[in-house]
Order: structure tokens, then C-alpha cells, then sequence
């Protein structure tokens, strides 16, 4: 099948290096997108056109603000299913942060800082990295510190259209310890889209430290619909 893998906020393709080559290695072909970061709206398009580039039908995942991205973008007709790695999962019209702001403030918070035209970027430090991501290793670490790319405030407030998974089957893995998207949020957004859910303990950065527990969600979300399809 073909998969298209969405990253977050402030990410770039090494989001998904450790989860590619065992998806590729299950037969897949892997697609993955690199958006700008600049509004939601463009990030659905330009996600939409990797969509386009694919020949089959589609099973697209997203990490963190990516699952916003392919709520959206997953009204290509042929997409067949959505997973959801401690992702976004906004309602027709909700913002992320209508989403984030129902809920005590995430330890990341204290990390965030806006730059001169609204555009936020965290500012890792030993204390971030103790607080927000105990569970990376220094390689995993530096693959962060090394996206780390500044997100323009209109990916968080811009509404989001009806949603795919509105119609289309769903998967969630839920970081139980994440201290970037609450866990009780990630739940509620997967209670509500009515998804398959798996939980895992550790922090936001799912992809990197729990590659071969996504990989086989994804992969099994493939078999899923590919056998509906």
C-alpha cells in the first residue's frame, strides 16, 4: 500500500527515519512530506499533492500537528484510512489550540517562545530535554535539536474543514507520558473519532523511541483497509 507519513510542528522528515525502513522493509511504499509550516491551509495542499503523487489507494499517517494536517488532507478520495501517532485529531471548524487550551498547560509550554512575526519554535535545554524527553537517547536527541524549524502561528488557529475521519477508519496510539500533547486530550480526540486505540508509555517523540510499535500500527491499518478496499 501506498503510506503517506505527515510530521509535526517544527518537524522535517527524520520525524519518521526510524519507522520508514520497516514499513518499506513490510512491502509499503513510503511517502514522506516535507510541508512548510506556514498556514494549515498550505500544509494541506502541499500534503494533498504528495497524495497525488502516489498511484494506489492511500493510508496516510500523521505525528503530533500532522494529524491535523491529514484530517484534512484525507478527503482525498483515495485515501482509505488515517493513524494518528500521539496526534491532533480536530472536529469541522476547531483549532489546535481550541484543542490545546481545554486542557491544563503541557510541560512544553514553559519551553515555546514566539519570534518576531507570531512564529513559535521551542528552545531545547538540559532542562528540556529532562522534562520533555528523558526517553530520547543523544542521537535521537540531535535529530530533534537538528528539525527544529520555526512554525508560523496560522498552522495552530486556522479551522479545520469536515474532517476524514469522519468517514474513514481510524488508528491512535496514545504516549502516555507525554508532556507535549496531553495524554487525556490524545484520548479524547481518539474516543471521539471513534479510532482503534493503542497506548504506549513515553514522551511525544513516539516515532523515534517506539518505531517498531508504529510501524506495526500503520502496518496494520494497511492490511485493514487494503483488505476493505
Amino acid at each position: 500500500m501506498d503510506i503517506v507519513l505527515v510530521h509535526g510542528a517544527g518537524g522535517r522528515p527524520t520525524t519518521w527515519a526510524a519507522v520508514e525502513p520497516l514499513l518499506t522493509a513490510l512491502g509499503h511504499r513510503v511517502f514522506i512530506v516535507t510541508n512548510p509550516l506556514t498556514s494549515l491551509e498550505d500544509d494541506i495542499a502541499h500534503t494533498a499533492a504528495a497524495v497525488a503523487e502516489t498511484t494506489g489507494p492511500v493510508l496516510m499517517a500523521g505525528h503530533s500537528y500532522g494529524g491535523a494536517v491529514i484530517s484534512n488532507a484525507g478527503r482525498h478520495p483515495r485515501v482509505k484510512g488515517l493513524v494518528y501517532i500521539a496526534a491532533f485529531g480536530p472536529d469541522e471548524g476547531e483549532t489546535v489550540n481550541e484543542i490545546v487550551e481545554r486542557y491544563e498547560p503541557a510541560e512544553i509550554s514553559k519551553y515555546m517562545r514566539r519570534g518576531p512575526n507570531g512564529e513559535w519554535k521551542s528552545e531545547p535545554s538540559p532542562e528540556f530535554w529532562d522534562e520533555i524527553g528523558p526517553d530520547l537517547s543523544a542521537d535521537q536527541r540531535a535529530i530533534v535539536e537538528t528539525e527544529g524549524r520555526k512554525s508560523e502561528n496560522l498552522i495552530f488557529t486556522q479551522p479545520t474543514g469536515i474532517p476524514a475521519w469522519c468517514r474513514l477508519p481510524s488508528w491512535y496510539l496514545v504516549a502516555d507520558d507525554d508532556r507535549t500533547l496531553r495524554p487525556q486530550a490524545q484520548l479524547d480526540m481518539a474516543t471521539r473519532m471513534k479510532a482503534t486505540i493503542e497506548h504506549v508509555p513515553g514522551s511525544h517523540y513516539t516515532t523515534l523511541v517506539w518505531p517498531r510499535r508504529v510501524a506495526d500500527m500503520i502496518h496494520t491499518a494497511a492490511l485493514a483497509v487494503g483488505a476493505a478496499s
